[in-house]
C-alpha cells in the first residue's frame, strides 16, 4: 500500500463531501430573516438529529470494529507492516473525531432555538451556517473513514490472500 494513496483517497472522499456541502449552501441562498431562519433551521434539526444519531453510531461501532481487527491482525500468520498499524490508528482517529463531532450536532440540535428572544440580529443566519457546516464536517468525515476502511480491508485481504488477484 502506498503511502500517499493511503492519504489521498481519503482526502478526496473529504473534499468531494465539503464541495457537496458547499454547492447545497449556495443553492439554499442568504437567509434573509428570523422567521425564514427558523424554519431552515427546524428543518435542518429533523434531520441533523438522525444523521447525527446515525453517524455517531458508524463511529463508535467502527471504533469497535478496529479493536476487534487488531485482536485478527497479531492472530493471522502472516507478517503486517507498519502501514496497516498507521492505517488502523487513522480509522480510529477519524472515528473519534466524527464521534465527538457528531456529539456536538447532536447537542447543538437540542437545544430550542425558536424560543430564544432577543437575540442580536443576524444570530440565526451565523447559526445556522454554522450548525450546516457541522453537519457536512461529520458527513464529510465520515465518508473519509469509510474510505479508509475499504483501503485498510483491501490491504489486510491482499496480504492473506493467495496469489495477485486482490
Amino acid at each position: 500500500m502506498a503511502y500517499k494513496h493511503t492519504l489521498l483517497w481519503p482526502l478526496l472522499s473529504f473534499l468531494v463531501f465539503c464541495l457537496i456541502g458547499l454547492g447545497a449552501r449556495q443553492a439554499i441562498g442568504t437567509v434573509y430573516g428570523a422567521a425564514e431562519a427558523r424554519d431552515l433551521l427546524e428543518a435542518l434539526s429533523r434531520a441533523g438529529l438522525y444523521l447525527g444519531s446515525a453517524i455517531a453510531t458508524a463511529s463508535a461501532t467502527t471504533l469497535a470494529l478496529m479493536l476487534t481487527l487488531i485482536g485478527m491482525i497479531r492472530r493471522i500468520e502472516t507478517d503486517f507492516d507498519r502501514d496497516t498499524y498507521k492505517q488502523v490508528t487513522r480509522i480510529a482517529v477519524l472515528s473519534t473525531v466524527t464521534l465527538m463531532i457528531s456529539f456536538l450536532v447532536l447537542l447543538a440540535f437540542t437545544l430550542p432555538i425558536g424560543e430564544f428572544e432577543n437575540l442580536p440580529k443576524g444570530w440565526y443566519n451565523y447559526l445556522y451556517t454554522a450548525l450546516f457546516a457541522l453537519t457536512v464536517g461529520m458527513v464529510a468525515l465520515a465518508s473519509a473513514s469509510v474510505t479508509i476502511v475499504f483501503m485498510t480491508i483491501r490491504s489486510i485481504v491482499s496480504h492473506i490472500t493467495p496469489g495477485d488477484d486482490v
